[in-house]
């Protein structure tokens, strides 16, 4: 593999944020090895995964930190899996097949604000596109058995989760048993992941859900127990139920402010309950005012905010929980074609996806 057939010109993919019906396939010049720094490599992009944020950025409502101009146009998404076709790093050679990060200087420890600012996707340029030029600390290396849409899957989702169930150890300490309950929030590419993930680190696991159909996916998947939050409602107390009144020891709150007091009100004492999304909205309504400080100190409870995690974290997952033998294998809902990609984000946008949507590049 090199670079001795890579086109003169790309395609790529921009939005200026002003809708995912606005996004524009452009054709620019091809990075060439010659544009290599020190420590950089060339890679040519295979596969690139979605995630809610990339809705949020095409449609200029992603704002997690002040310093992010949202008027920029920029090359949105930041997961891919790809093969290094030039190097200049003593670590990535020629034909590794890589996978991204998200926030590319967050290589360890608690994210900050400077981290914020390498963000892939926004602010900086994201994956969406035929061929990218990469810091080689901004890489993993993916595991060998996945296919290229799958591994794709792997940076905001399974980094997320695996970050979520434990952000203050590591996720194989022995603390972790078929005693530790994880409760996960609908069945979008995170929750999807914590499944798989629970199985693999042997946790109880319980999902919700309003589709019995996709609850039943999620049971063959290896979820130990399913919540249809329609209808039951009071999912919370199903909740204490099935765990004998203890509660879920970690919760994966994807919901935001329709939700968040039913998590509190069936996580263990002092469990986990680590923020992730807000797919039922970012504004409280009138029904839905809870004070945060009554319910952490009722039970005892920590709430984390999570943006995905660092590099060693990365890591740290596939070392784990990505060897062959362990069996984990992302769920891939759906695969479009790179022309598609408007279709791609407003089929993820319309919720309808159970697991990871994959547009595929090359």
């Amino acid at each position: 593999m090199s670079t001795k057939d890579t086109p003169s010109t790309m395609r790529q993919w921009t939005t200026d944020q002003k809708g995912i019906k606005n996004i524009k396939l452009e054709e620019v010049k091809t990075p060439s090895e010659s544009d290599l720094k020190e420590g950089e490599v060339l890679v040519k992009i295979t596969c690139v995964s979605l995630n809610y944020r990339d809705t949020e950025v095409c449609n200029g409502t992603y704002g997690h930190h002040r310093s992010l101009s949202q008027d920029a146009k920029v090359v949105p998404c930041s997961d891919m899996c790809g093969a290094v076709i030039a190097s200049k790093s003593s670590s990535l050679k020629v034909g590794t097949r890589v996978l991204s990060t998200f926030n590319q200087s967050h290589l360890t420890g608690q994210v900050t604000a400077k981290d914020l600012a390498t963000g892939t996707g926004f602010p900086l340029p994201g994956v969406l596109t035929q061929y990218r030029v990469f810091p080689d600390h901004a890489l993993v290396t993916a595991p060998t058995h996945l296919t290229n849409s799958e591994a794709s899957t792997l940076p905001i989702a399974f980094v997320t989760a695996w970050t979520s169930i434990n952000y203050f150890q590591p996720l194989h300490n022995p603390h972790h048993s078929p005693n530790t309950t994880l409760l996960l929030l609908g069945t979008g590419g995170v929750s999807i992941a914590g499944v798989l993930l629970g199985k693999a680190l042997g946790l109880t696991t319980i999902i919700t859900s309003s589709s019995d159909q996709k609850l039943q996916r999620a049971k063959t998947l290896g979820a130990d127990h399913i919540i249809n939050y329609r209808t039951t409602p009071n999912w919370d107390d199903k909740v204490l139920e099935l765990t004998g009144d203890k509660g879920a020891d970690i919760v994966f709150e994807t919901g935001g402010s329709q939700t968040i007091e039913k998590s509190f009100n069936c996580v263990a004492f002092g469990g986990l309950i680590s923020a992730i999304g807000y797919v039922s909205g970012k504004e409280e309504s009138a029904e839905s005012k809870v004070n945060v400080n009554v319910l952490a100190l009722r039970r005892n409870v920590t709430l984390k905010g999570i943006l995905n995690g660092p590099r060693d974290r990365f890591q740290e997952m596939i070392d784990v929980a990505f060897q062959e033998d362990k069996g984990v294998k992302p769920v891939v809902d759906q695969v479009f074609e790179f022309e598609q990609a408007r279709e791609a984000l407003k089929y993820l946008e319309s919720g309808s996806h159970f697991g990871k949507v994959v547009i595929k590049v090359g």
